[in-house]
This record gives structure tokens, sequence and C-alpha cells, in this order.
């Protein structure tokens, strides 16, 4: 029943939120978000020692005529994205304590709703589950951008809309097909894994492109990227952090668990050109946000740059690379909701993120400046930072499986120094003016939550093996599995 609570938990504390005053609608999402982060804590603790524990897995029948049942269960990969989750949802909400926001029972009752379906797409080991719960994630992030974003919101979020349902259509299509060919016609994963080792080569290439379009438009990459700047401009800050810091980690994942494993011949057929799309984003991504003005607008392609690193490391294939991915995941998601929270104390004080406009922010608040450059080497992949052990991992994996592409690649860690460093020179440095002596200090809540983003990421930079021995094995074993397959 463990892992049934952490679905469950946040969908209890939105009863309580919406049944509140709106004053005390903040709090109360606060408290739902703090207990779901413990029981997740204890979660990743109770399976580092004890894996196997029945507590861990939930099984009943569902929908019986179809062959789906509600099962979820924690493993070592999934259990890395629920205490990403569980981690950052709260620091979302707490982000806001300083802020004006109209409608605060709505707005925090979605976030909790988003973080309940987030977890059920991570846990799901039942394929049609996954898709429910795929789809419930995007109405919450969808109502939130629509309803507190900035001027365009409409046609913005529109087109966010359009393209994940796109994308959600295709892996539909390929769930069914699949499900056709399972033995006693069961959407369970394992049966999955079975029905899709069992298709012709063709067949399986046609499963890979109709799920990798679902997956590709949600992390995303190139070409299927364009509703991605613009959304996370437009959004509130809070509706860019959980698509930055979390939602794109859905298509990662499922990458993963429910694409390679499930049809490795179509993989192995097509992984060079994925490779290559992925290596692109890359390329693209770090070019546009060298381009960028607007410091907002950098960090969202910026992060176009990082997930296409991941996506590339996920599609190498091999131990360093997926590692690498998973570490990434969670990396990345510390550092781009810190990065992102940076942007947000910026703009509620300037009225602006145009870099060239600012200047000298250092000398009037140096608390926050050096708060500031933490993240901001953790979003470089400075060493001894926790995106270091991602991105080393990642390039070591993609390396074993391609020399050229790892040295296109590896360009990201270079221009992202570049534009991350000019743009914090921008900001930072220099002489204030007449927009920047007003900046003042920044509060005791912003600086707790950025001290914490800061301990974080140094903490994750020195002690990579508290979660990559969790995630080792069943890595290997997905490893080995689809090359047994593909290696016939």
């Amino acid at each position: 029943m463990l892992v049934l609570l952490l679905i469950i938990l946040p969908v209890l504390f939105v009863i309580l939120t919406l049944l509140a005053n709106e004053k005390q609608a903040k709090n109360i999402s606060l408290m739902g978000a703090l207990a779901t982060l413990i029981l997740g804590f204890y979660t990743f603790y109770q399976y580092k020692i004890q894996p196997d524990c029945c507590c861990f897995n939930y099984h009943t029948y569902w929908i019986q005529f179809l062959g789906a049942d509600f099962h979820i269960k924690v493993d070592g990969i999934n259990i890395i994205l629920v205490l990403l989750t569980t981690l950052l949802v709260p620091f979302i909400i707490q982000s806001t304590f300083d802020r004006e926001i109209k409608n605060p029972k709505a707005f925090f009752s979605l976030i909790l709703l988003m973080e309940s379906a987030l977890l059920g797409v991570f846990l799901a080991k039942d394929a049609l589950l996954f898709y429910v719960f795929w789809e419930l994630a995007l109405i919450p992030i969808y109502l939130i951008s629509l309803i507190w974003g900035n001027d365009g919101k409409e046609k913005i979020t529109f087109k966010f809309f359009i393209y994940t349902l796109f994308g959600s259509l295709f892996m539909l299509l390929a769930i069914i097909f699949i499900w056709i060919h399972t033995q006693e016609r069961s959407f369970n994963i394992v049966d999955f894994y079975k029905a899709g080792a069992l298709l012709t080569p063709h067949q399986q290439l046609i499963v890979f492109i109709a799920f990798y379009l679902a997956f590709a438009i949600k992390i995303p990459i190139f070409p299927l990227h364009s509703w991605q700047p613009d959304t996370y401009v437009n959004a509130p800050t809070q509706g860019t952090m959980l698509l930055s810091g979390i939602m794109l980690k859905m298509g990662a994942f499922a990458l993963i668990i429910w694409l390679i494993p499930v049809v490795p011949l179509g993989w192995q057929m097509a992984s060079k050109y994925v490779i290559i799309l992925s290596v692109v984003s890359v390329l693209y991504g770090s070019l546009m946000a060298l381009t960028q003005q607007n410091f907002k607008r950098l960090l969202a392609y910026s992060s176009l740059g990082h997930v296409g690193l991941i996506a590339a490391g996920i599609f190498a294939w091999n131990l360093q690379g997926v590692q690498g991915a998973l570490y990434q995941m969670l990396s990345h998601g510390i550092n781009v909701v810190a990065i992102f929270f940076v942007c947000d104390i910026i703009i509620n004080k300037m009225k602006t993120d145009e870099m060239k406009k600012l200047g000298g922010i250092r000398n009037v608040s140096r608390v926050f400046s050096v708060l500031f450059l933490i993240a901001l080497l953790g979003s470089i992949a400075m060493p001894l930072t926790n995106g270091f052990i991602g991105e080393f991992l990642l390039l070591h994996g993609l390396f074993q499986y391609n020399t050229v592409a790892t040295i296109f690649a590896g360009l990201t860690v270079i221009i992202g120094a570049l534009y991350m460093l000019r743009a914090y020179q921008y900001m930072m440095h220099g002489e204030t003016n007449s927009l920047t002596e007003t900046f003042g200090n920044i509060t005791m809540n912003e600086k707790i939550l950025l001290s914490c983003f800061a301990g974080l990421i140094i903490f994750f930079g020195l002690f990579p093996n508290i979660i990559l021995s969790v995630s080792e094995q069943q890595v290997k074993e997905l490893i080995d599995y689809v090359h047994s397959i593909t290696l016939k």
C-alpha cells in the first residue's frame, strides 16, 4: 500500500486545499507536498535496504475484459524519478510564497494533481494505466499555462496541447497494436516485452516510430520541439518549473522503460537516426541559447540542449549512457528549477529579464550572486557539482557508441559554459544602473530556497553513488535483455 499512498496522498491534499480559504490554500498545499516528499524519501530509503518488500507493489483488477490492471510498482529506475518529483514539488510551491497568485486554491490544487499524475506515469506497470496517467499529467499543466500564463497564452498553450495530443494518439495506436499481439490480451509490461520481441523487424520499426513521436515531443527532441520555447517563456514560472524540471522527464523515462525494451529490433534499426536527431537537438538548443537576449528564453533553449544529450545517452543503450541519463534527469531537474527560480526573482524585482538592461546586481545583493553562481556551475557541469556526474557518464556512454557523435554532443559543455557565464556577466557584474540599483536584498524565503538548491547541487556532485547504486542492477538487466534479442 506504500506505493499506492504515493499517488493518493497529493489527491487528498487537493481536496483539503479546495475546502480551505484562499489564505490557507498555499500552506495546506505545501503541507501536502512535504508529506509526499517525506513519503518519497522513506520509500527511497526502504527500497535501498529491502527492494523486494511487498509494500512496493500494488496490483488489482481494473478493466478485466480488456486485460488492464491497476498495477503500480517501485523499481530501481522509477524510484529516481519518484524522488525527483516529490523533491521538486515542495520547492515549486514554496517559490510562490513571496508572490501574489490569483485564485490560489485552483493553482495549488492543479500542481498537486499534476504531482499525482506524474508519479502514476513513473510507477505504472500496465500500458493502458501508463497512458491514462500520461494524459492526466497534461491537463493540470495545460490549465496552469492557459489561466496564469502571459500575453498570447491562448495561442501558445493551444499549440502545446495539439503537439502533445498528436504524439499521444500515436502512442495509443502503438499500445493497441502490441496489445493485440499479446497472448492473453494483456497490457502488463512483461507481456508487452514478450509480444514486442515477437513482432517482425518491420512491425517493430513502425511501433518504434509511433512511440518515439509521443516521447520525443514530450522531451522534446528536434524537430518536434517548436512548442517548447514559447510555452516555457509564456507559462508562469512555476508552470515552467513543472515542465522543465519534471514533465519532460516523462519522455526520457519512457524511452528506457516503454520504448527500447518493447521493440528492441526497432531500436536497432533506428538508433543511429534518433541519435543524430538527439545530437542535433544538443547543438541547436545550445546555439539558439547563445543568441538570446532574454534570460528565460535562454534557459528554455538551454534545457533543449541538455535533454537532447540525455536522449542520445539513452539511445546509445549501454550502462554508462543509461545510468548517466537517469542521473542527469535528477540533476537537470534540480538545476533547471533552481535557475528558473533565479530568473523569477530577477523578473519579480526588475520587471524584465532582458540581460543587457541589467548589470551590477552583485554589487547590491552579494548573497544572491553567490547562490546564483552555484546553480549556474551545476548547470554547466562543473566538477564537484551534480551536473558533472551526469554529463560525464552520458558522454562516456555516447563515446562507446560513436566518437564523432560524442565530439558534437560534447560541444554543449563548451557552448553551455559560454552562454551561461555570459548571462551571469551581463546581469551580475559591471556597474549598477538606475534599474538594478533598486534590486535590493532577496527575501529570507528566497535565500532559504536557493541555499537548499545549492546544497543539493553540491551533495549530489559529491555522493553520486547514492543514486547510481540503486538503478545499476535493473539497468544492466534491461540492457542485457535488449542485446539478447538484437544480437541473435
